[in-house]
């Protein structure tokens, strides 16, 4: 599919607005649909994704400006339609090849209303491309804006039914607020939210963003990090029959242990095989994560570092230890602690950790987990939104079925 994305101005240009269109021209790119952003003012982002610039399109073109001063003061003089017609002049070979268009604010905001009135003209004078209409803020619904409105055209065009377009919003309020505006039923208004980058927020090494793509934790919940070398005195089989009784409560849930085998013994290469053994007994295969089977490289410290920000808790169920430095690293990451109540540990965690005997019930391990994890809220939304507002979620599940499911030519008209 060929996919044009328009707005004013496109990233670099700092705005909510242009973060979002870059974010759906690398998600669609990725997903294979030959993508363009046509815009006044911006730079290429990708290879991937071209960037076609309109000068007239631009909300502080000086031609632009001249004729928002005059639909401010009620005026609608030949300048507009000269204007308007000179930039469906300049888009036409632009969208000529497109199959859709999606337009972010442009139908919704008095910007650049000649490029309004401009979309109006060519979405109801063709078949293609299929116009969706990405309403992030309204005009006629919002007071600041209410001083460029007036009743008539061309200040009506954004409180049009666009018959034949698509329209989509990013809340359940712009939904009401929406439907109510144009007359329609909310159910046809799609919501579609805004979503984040993870790999950018927390600043991932390219090492761990190639690694969560082949381990596929993104939609666990919760998250358990166990950051100890595959040596026996870290107890990791322990860790495996508590996430067995876990996930009796939490069927999400999933253990990732960071380290490489024990450098010094020989025999952990057999205790590595015995964790596999017991897994694949446990039927943990695609829950008990051993990053020493994705990676024959050392890991570094940052990526390392990576997995603290990502994960739920820290769970450390060590029969010894010398020090504890991941309780530390957990504290610094502000992350719940369950640990075995050994020394040193119990010296470092006191009161404000969950503890469990390492040598005990598996199950009473799993309980204290599950009770602290499903009564804390930063919890809950945590999970909440990694499973719901990750991009490539909101791609997979809302942006690519919506393209996919766009009414035919014979559809539309």
């Amino acid at each position: 599919m060929n996919i044009t994305l328009m707005h004013y101005s496109a990233p670099p240009v700092v705005g909510g607005v242009e973060s979002v269109l870059a974010h759906h021209a690398r998600l669609m790119a990725n997903a294979g649909h030959q993508t363009q952003i046509v815009a006044a003012r911006g730079e290429p982002g990708s290879d991937s994704v071209r960037l076609r610039r309109a000068p007239l399109i631009d909300s502080l073109h000086p031609e632009v400006l001249a004729v928002k001063s005059e639909l401010d003061h009620g005026e609608v003089t030949p300048r507009f339609a000269a204007l308007r017609d000179a930039i469906v002049e300049q888009l036409s070979p632009l969208l000529s090849a497109s199959d859709v268009v999606i337009a972010h604010n442009i139908c919704s905001l008095a910007k650049n209303l000649p490029l309004t009135a401009a979309l109006a003209e060519l979405q109801a004078n063709s078949l293609r491309p299929h116009f969706i209409l990405w309403h992030h803020d309204l005009a006629w619904t919002t007071p600041r804006y209410r001083a460029e409105l007036r009743d008539g055209y061309p200040w009506d065009l954004l409180r049009s039914r666009w018959p034949g377009a698509t329209h989509v919003v990013d809340s359940h309020l712009r939904r009401r607020e929406l439907a109510e505006l144009i007359g329609v039923a909310p159910e046809t208004i799609h919501v579609i939210p805004i979503g984040v980058d993870l790999a950018a927020f927390y600043k991932l090494e390219s090492l761990t963003t190639d690694l969560l793509a082949r381990i596929g934790v993104w939609d666990a919940a919760p998250i358990l990090l166990l950051p100890a070398r595959l040596t026996r005195r870290k107890n990791i089989e322990f860790g495996l029959r508590m996430l067995a009784a876990l996930r009796r409560r939490m069927p999400a849930a999933v253990l990732v242990v960071t380290g490489p085998l024990g450098p010094h013994n020989p025999a952990n290469v057999r205790y590595l095989e015995e964790l596999h053994a017991l897994r694949t007994e446990l039927e943990l295969q695609n829950a008990a994560v051993f990053l020493a089977d994705w990676s024959d490289q050392f890991l570094p410290d940052s990526v390392i570092a990576d997995f603290y920000r990502l994960a739920d808790a820290l769970f450390l169920p060590s029969l010894e230890e010398g020090f504890g430095i991941p309780m530390l690293e957990a504290a610094f990451s502000r992350m719940p602690i369950f640990c075995s109540a050994i020394e040193p540990l119990t010296e470092l965690g006191r009161e404000d950790v969950v503890y469990f005997d390492p040598v005990g019930d598996p199950d009473a391990a799993a309980a204290s987990v599950a009770a602290t994890l499903e009564c804390s809220p930063v919890y809950r939304a945590a999970v909440h939104a990694r499973r719901t507002y990750r991009w490539e979620r909101v791609y997979s599940q809302q942006i690519a079925p919506l393209l996919a499911n766009l009414p035919s030519e014979k559809e539309i008209h």
